[in-house]
């Protein structure tokens, strides 16, 4: 049945539209999106936002899990991926990655292939799955993070041609550090299959980093995060980042990984526009603290923060809504920059912005309400509402 929305701010996020109304069609893709003056006749059902803001639904091309979950760590994944998207709905999220890892490369194929498997095939209501994201296994165990070292290997192509056939196309976006040997053929045959080349969990220097952004990788994980550092004397990853001039990265806003004060200075360098925020988070996200596994690692959550036991931070326990708020609260951008980085350019980073990130006739109705503390108070997924508060 079509629906209006109508009596909103509506944040494209290309324009800012203060009083706004969005008709989406019974196929779940939008009719219009513009000023209530301009609307078509109004379907008989309608509902008032009561001038909350609507937005494109968020997408986070970059979490481990939430709720309890971590892909692709338990025996029952399917019941899990399950129960993920339909909590990850309520922070405003109506698509995501799940990122990948696995211990060795047999069961990193298995898991590849059970997932595009179950995206291809299997209904998930609430938020869309969207791909598959590979963090690693070719890290530098030098910029681990939380990884477990016995996990990481030096990049093999015929390992990346198996995830590739594993993958039937599900395989948005994989992680690696291009100092390792073999890493740039790797990079090269990934963007040729259309993968997001990302780099990520990396010691490598400035010129390397720089050689690498300027070829083979056209995207950076978790900026400032398990890479080397910015000196003055030798720039290392974080230089060659903040001076590039194409590539895109993604920012964990939670204000625990990265300063406000760093996040400006990013966003300074590369603009809005080449920036995604993202969560990186883990199992303790919507919960609690307490005791959890990622990436082969026991993790221990205190007030917020998740660390391994030797302090080291290991994922995040952020929403992609409070990245949001972060981003305007604490870093200063204006709502319809945080959103842009929270939808748009995320599709953009996945080559789907021709139907997700964008409010506009013949894309997918996928929506986000807010209300003016950022509090997410409604979720449609191809016109569908999936979560109401």
């Amino acid at each position: 049945m079509t629906l209006a929305l109508y009596n909103a701010k509506v944040v494209t996020p290309l324009e800012v539209i203060e009083h706004g109304c969005v008709v989406v069609g019974d196929d779940g893709t939008l009719l219009y999106a513009g000023p209530s003056t301009g609307a078509p006749p109004l379907p008989e059902r309608v509902i008032s936002l009561e001038g909350r803001t609507l937005t494109p639904g968020f997408i986070d091309i970059h979490t481990h899990g939430g709720h309890g979950i971590t892909f692709g760590q338990s025996d029952v994944l399917l019941d899990d991926l399950h129960a993920y998207a339909a909590w990850v709905a309520a922070t405003g999220v109506t698509g995501f990655l799940c990122t990948l890892a696995a211990p060795d490369p047999t069961a990193l194929v298995d898991l590849v292939q059970s997932y595009a498997a179950w995206l291809e095939h299997e209904t998930i209501e609430g938020a869309h799955p969207l791909g598959l994201h590979l963090e690693g296994p070719y890290l530098n165990p030098e910029q681990k993070g939380a990884f477990n070292v016995a996990w990481l290997r030096r990049p093999l192509i015929d390992e990346v041609n198996d995830l590739l056939d594993a993958g039937r196309g599900w395989v948005r976006q994989m992680t690696l550090a291009p100092e390792l040997p073999g890493a740039h053929e790797v990079a090269a045959r990934l963007r040729e299959a259309g993968v997001v080349a990302a780099l990520g969990h990396s010691n490598t220097d400035y010129a390397t980093a720089s050689e690498a952004l300027r070829h083979s990788f056209n995207h950076v994980t978790h900026a400032f995060n398990a890479q080397r550092g910015f000196h003055h004397r030798e720039p290392g990853v974080l230089g060659a980042v903040l001076t590039s001039d194409d590539v895109t990265a993604e920012l964990i806003a939670d204000t625990i990984h990265v300063h406000p004060g760093a996040m400006k200075v990013l966003l300074r360098c590369l603009g809005t526009d080449r920036v995604a925020l993202i969560t990186d988070a883990m199992a303790a996200a919507g919960l609690g603290d307490g005791t959890y596994e990622l990436v082969g690692q026991e993790v221990f959550v205190r007030e917020g923060t998740a660390r391994l036991s030797t302090g080291t931070i290991a994922g995040s326990t952020a929403t992609l809504d409070l990245c949001v708020r972060n981003a305007v609260e604490a870093v200063g951008v204006s709502l319809q920059e945080a959103v842009k980085m929270a939808s748009f350019n995320p599709a953009r980073i996945l080559n789907l912005d021709d139907r997700e990130g964008v409010l506009a006739p013949g894309r997918q109705a996928n929506l986000t309400v807010l209300d003016s503390d950022f509090n997410v108070k409604m979720t449609l997924v191809q016109g569908r509402i999936v979560y109401q508060q």
